[in-house]
């Protein structure tokens, strides 16, 4: 019998370590052999812990799952009171287009005979069998763009770091995943490591980059032992090393680890930390593309961008171009956190509705409130009201309503929130987390949260000093955290002026 007990983080701090335990021990208890996988999560939290036994019909579900629910699971399966039936078959799951996570909770994470076994080193073994230009024109074609937030064009990258002179060149995994509500990376390094492995191998191969480094923040400990592991099984396999998979393509990389701070997912703070400097960011031109990691032209690209190269390179660019919408092409794992009866990860195509996304997908709020925000693209996203749930979700589509998709972190607020409240706590992160490069982030953040603190103490005078300084923080920050935080301050002060309002009526 096999049974499978996600080693996913969420899931561990579920109690999943407990319930692992537990099969053990109640399985030798009844002689019963049993063969445990520690697998990934399929992105259900809510079903967490959620354990799987293989059955010749399929894997079948049990969860939440607790210790006391393991004697009864090997007893009696059909009538346990948490059976799930089928797991492919839970309509969350069953509804989605996985692709990039199309592995992750199917195998065992550290074994790369399983990887194999589920199509995994095909997309390599195809770039091994290209030229360079051939591969990345391939990822041109297939209109993938960045999944970390700023939707540029993975190819073009590629291409530029491809044609740029240079002895050597490098390939660098932005893998500091600090959004609010976000958890993709996370998901897939636990979950499906390989997958991250080939996408930076083909990469390497196809700009002439022989080294790779995976910045990962020091917040995911799981996520770094597996990676670390998972590098070192690829090493000794042949899939990284002087000859990747006899091809006499050399490409190797390391795991790096990050203090967390939050600019250093801005990929020139990322570079500068990477090379053991402050964090902060650097001023361009030069394009990291051009003048990066060291000095030398490098590829910095999100885990998701890279993880989803191999099963382009597999099922060919027009097959992943086929989903989408617009400039929006492929499928992007939605990250659903925040008050809703349904959280997790919920991969498909780019073009759902945001409403459909909130009330269909994720059920609604958890307290069964009605909605009245949803942020969209981490703490620098805008908020949108109800009004704006028609909103396709699509890079061009969100734009034009004044947001961002960002790493596509859903953030959800039942009726009951402040917004005032949040565009606060917006001001405030940026003030904490700000680098201290640029002045109108350094110092206008902190203005920001005295000139929020003054609204709420019924000041109305302060709100057009509010909108200045956002339009100046806007225009004249190197990086996002400045020029994005002024996103969710206006949509919370333009899209929800009664909770300002409030504030003018409590101080009377």
């Amino acid at each position: 019998m096999k049974i499978y007990v996600p080693r996913d983080a969420a899931a561990r701090a579920l109690g999943a370590d407990a319930v692992a335990k537990a099969v053990v021990d109640q399985a030798a208890r009844r002689g019963v052999a049993v063969t445990l996988v520690r697998n990934g999560s399929r992105g259900m939290v809510w079903l967490e812990p959620l354990v799987e036994v293989e059955t010749d019909a399929g894997r079948v579900g049990f969860g939440p799952v607790e210790v006391a629910d393991v004697a009864g699971i090997l007893d009696a399966p059909e009538s346990h009171p948490k059976a799930l039936g089928l797991v492919e078959a839970i309509p969350f799951l069953a509804r989605q287009t996985r692709l990039t996570f199309q592995r992750v909770g199917v195998v065992d994470p550290l074994s790369l005979d399983d990887y194999e076994a589920h199509h995994g080193l095909k997309g390599l073994r195809r770039a091994l069998g290209m030229t360079g230009a051939e591969v990345v024109a391939e990822v041109k074609d297939s209109g993938l763009r960045g999944r970390g937030g700023a939707g540029f064009p993975t190819g073009i990258k590629w291409e530029t770091v491809r044609t740029a002179p240079g002895d050597r060149k490098y390939i660098v995994c932005n893998a500091d995943e600090g959004d609010s509500g976000t958890f993709a990376d996370r998901m897939l390094m636990e979950g499906d490591p390989f997958t991250l492995i080939e996408g930076m191998t083909i990469a390497g191969i196809s700009v002439g980059a022989t080294k790779g480094f995976v910045y990962l923040r020091s917040e995911y400990p799981d996520a770094i032992e597996v990676m670390t592991e998972a590098v070192r099984v690829a090493r000794a396999r042949g899939v990284l090393g002087a000859s990747v998979l006899g091809s006499g393509h050399a490409f190797d990389m390391e795991i790096r680890v990050g203090a967390g701070a939050y600019v250093c997912g801005e990929e020139t703070s990322l570079l500068n930390s990477l090379e053991g400097k402050r964090g902060v960011v650097r001023a361009k031109p030069p394009l990291p593309a051009l003048q990066g990691f060291m000095g030398r032209p490098t590829v910095v690209n999100n885990v998701i961008s890279l993880a989803t190269v191999p099963v382009i390179l597999e099922k060919g660019a027009a097959h992943y171009r086929d989903f989408g919408l617009g400039r929006s092409r492929g499928t992007i794992p939605l990250q659903i956190a925040g008050n809703v009866k349904f959280g997790g990860l919920f991969e498909a195509a780019f073009g759902l509705s945001l409403g459909a996304i909130i009330n269909d997908i994720a059920g609604g709020t958890a307290t069964g409130r009605p909605v009245k925000a949803v942020q969209v693209g981490g703490p620098l996203g805008a908020y949108f009201p109800v009004a704006k749930f028609g909103t396709p979700f699509g890079y061009e589509e969100f734009d034009g309503q004044g947001g961002l998709i960002g790493h596509a972190g859903i953030v959800v607020f039942d009726d009951s929130v402040d917004m005032l409240g949040m565009a606060r706590f917006a001001m405030e992160f940026c003030a904490i987390e700000s680098c201290g490069k640029c002045t109108p982030c350094r110092i206008g953040a902190v203005r920001g949260v005295e000139t929020i603190d003054r609204i709420a103490r019924g000041d109305a005078a302060a709100i057009p000093l509010l909108t200045d300084l956002c339009e100046t923080m806007k225009d004249g920050s190197l990086c996002a955290l400045g020029g994005f935080t002024p996103f969710p301050v206006m949509s919370a002060l333009t899209q929800f002026p009664d909770d300002f309002a409030r504030a003018k009526e409590a101080a009377e």
